[in-house]
C-alpha cells in the first residue's frame, strides 16, 4: 500500500524511538552509543580535561541531559526551567565526586526515559508541524537529540583516547 505525502502513522513514531533507542543505549552498527561511551567510567576519569578551558567528560553528559530535556519541553510542552539543575546547557563539573556523577548518570537516564515516552504519546499526523514556539517540526527536534547523542558519543570516545595518553 502506498502512503500519500503527510500521510503519517504508528511505524513512524516506532523509527523514531529506535533511532532514540540506537544514539543512546541500544545496540548500533557504528559503535559506542551516548551511554556505552560513559559506561565504566569513574568520577576521577570524567573530570579530566584535555586542556585548561576545554570541556571534561562529564560536562559533555550533562549537557546531553539538558538538550534530551530541551527537546521533551518543545514536545511535552513543559515550561522553561523545569530542568533538575540550576542553568542551562553547560554545567562546570569538576570535583570527581562519585556519587555526583552516578546522580547525574541516572539524570540523564531519567531525561531519555522522559523524552522516549514522550515520543511514544506523540500523535504521528503531528511530526511534519512545529510545536508552539519552535522553528523545526517535531520529527526535525526528535532526530536531533538522537544526532546530537552520537556527536557526543563520538567525542567522549576521542576524549577517552587523548586522556589514556
Amino acid at each position: 500500500m502506498k502512503r500519500t505525502a503527510g500521510a503519517h502513522s504508528a511505524r513512524d513514531i516506532n523509527a523514531l524511538l529506535a533511532l532514540l533507542d540506537e544514539a543512546y543505549n541500544k545496540p548500533a552498527w557504528h559503535g559506542p552509543n551516548l551511554r556505552g561511551s560513559l559506561r565504566g567510567l569513574r568520577a576521577a576519569q570524567v573530570v579530566r580535561r584535555p586542556a585548561p578551558g576545554r570541556k571534561n567528560i562529564w560536562e559533555i553528559a550533562i549537557h546531553a541531559a539538558y538538550w534530551k530535556y530541551a527537546v521533551l519541553r518543545r514536545i511535552s510542552g513543559q515550561k522553561r526551567g523545569s530542568f533538575p539543575l540550576k542553568g542551562s546547557n553547560w554545567f562546570p563539573r569538576d570535583n570527581a565526586d562519585e556519587p555526583a556523577w552516578k546522580a547525574d548518570l541516572e539524570l540523564l537516564d531519567r531525561i531519555h526515559a522522559e523524552l522516549r515516552a514522550a515520543v511514544a504519546r506523540l500523535a504521528p499526523e503531528l511530526l511534519e508541524t512545529k510545536p508552539r514556539g519552535s522553528k523545526h517540526s517535531y520529527r526535525r527536534l526528535i532526530q536531533g537529540a538522537a544526532l546530537h547523542d552520537v556527536y557526543h558519543a563520538g567525542q567522549i570516545q576521542t576524549l577517552k583516547r587523548l586522556l589514556r595518553e
